[in-house]
């Protein structure tokens, strides 16, 4: 079904608000996070600020701002001061093209359920998220520490193990939606089946090279602290530092709001397509059950050591995901 063209003017007015809740949404998984872990260690968490805590990110971001944020003396100044701000910027840009909605018309003006739409919105998210981890691999190497180029080189490795996996594990995706717009992939997904029931295997190994791609744990070798102290942001403070800790968790939201997108409906109700007006509102929930899952993994799984997340990534993830896609790829064909 074809839309009217969105005014620019509305585009750009889209793009700043999404930006901005994103932000938000950004500063209160950390919340959540927290509050989480606090529950699952028999203990409260951020209870302090505001009621049931509510005000600690605000309070985080006031300690943060006013940290002074120290330069080391060999460090490669202008690459250090771009690494968190590449790292920052690519994962909200990342978000531009995930679709939240079907679209309202609003006084006579068409509005889009995304930032913008385009025919190959998957590859784009992919092309951002490695520019992201550009980031990662030069911050640590201009902050010219052993600590920090190491967590740069376990990256540098982490990234080429399982960015293979993750495209691979998609592509069954795309094969059953035929085509590479995520509003198609959702729509056909709504005339057809959620496709995590045929692409459970590709569900599973996307879920398992996404929480590697964000460095979650029990995947987060890039910055292990008992082994590297911080890793790859060994070396940076204040709001620098904030920057690499947003871009993280801005990744950590846009995997699972990819997640929804090709594999739960995106923002349909199930059955019920009368309420797909509110579909903000389910989208949101889901992609916040996946958040919870994130969490879950942390409070619950002890991180690997690196000779095994290497191996897993290769041995394991790599075979399962060529596997459901040359699967999925004969099917396809079979049935037409």
């Amino acid at each position: 079904m074809s839309h009217p063209a969105e005014p620019w003017w509305v585009a750009l007015i889209e793009a700043i608000v999404i930006a901005n809740l994103v932000m938000g949404a950004f500063a209160y998984t950390t919340w959540l996070e927290r509050k989480v872990l606090g529950r699952m260690q028999q203990r409260f968490g951020p209870n302090r600020a505001g009621p049931f805590g509510l005000l600690q990110p605000i309070a985080d971001l006031i300690k943060l701002v006013r940290k002074e944020s120290f330069f080391p003396q060999s460090a490669h100044e202008i690459p250090y001061i771009a690494a968190p701000i590449i790292s920052c910027f690519t994962a909200i840009a990342a978000f531009s093209v995930i679709p939240w909605g079907r679209g309202w018309t609003i006084d006579g003006t068409y509005v889009n359920g995304e930032v913008v739409n385009v025919p190959i919105a998957l590859i784009l998210i992919f092309a951002l998220g490695s520019i992201g981890i550009y980031g990662y691999i030069v911050g640590g190497w201009a902050s010219d520490s052993k600590y920090a180029i190491l967590g740069s080189m376990r990256t540098c490795a982490q990234l080429v193990s399982y960015e293979v996996s993750l495209a691979l594990s998609v592509l069954g995706v795309v094969l059953m939606g035929q085509s590479l717009n995520l509003v198609d992939i959702v729509n056909k997904e709504n005339t057809t089946v959620w496709f995590f029931i045929p692409q459970f295997v590709g569900l599973c190994v996307f879920m398992l090279g996404g929480i590697a791609e964000t460095s979650r744990p029990p995947f987060d070798l890039p910055e292990a602290d008992t082994e590297l102290v911080a890793g790859y942001h060994t070396e940076y403070a204040g709001m620098r530092w904030g920057l690499f800790q947003t871009a993280e968790y801005i990744n950590m939201i846009v995997l699972s709001g990819l997640c929804v997108t090709l594999f739960f409906d995106g923002w349909h109700f199930p059955w019920v397509h009368s309420l797909d007006a509110l579909g903000p509102i389910w989208f949101v929930l889901k992609v916040g059950i996946l958040i919870t899952f994130f969490i879950w993994l942390r409070a619950s799984q002890p991180r690997l050591r690196y000779d095994q997340l290497m191996r897993f990534g290769w041995k394991i993830l790599l075979p399962a995901a060529t596997l459901n896609a040359l699967v999925t790829a004969f099917l396809v064909v079979l049935v037409k």
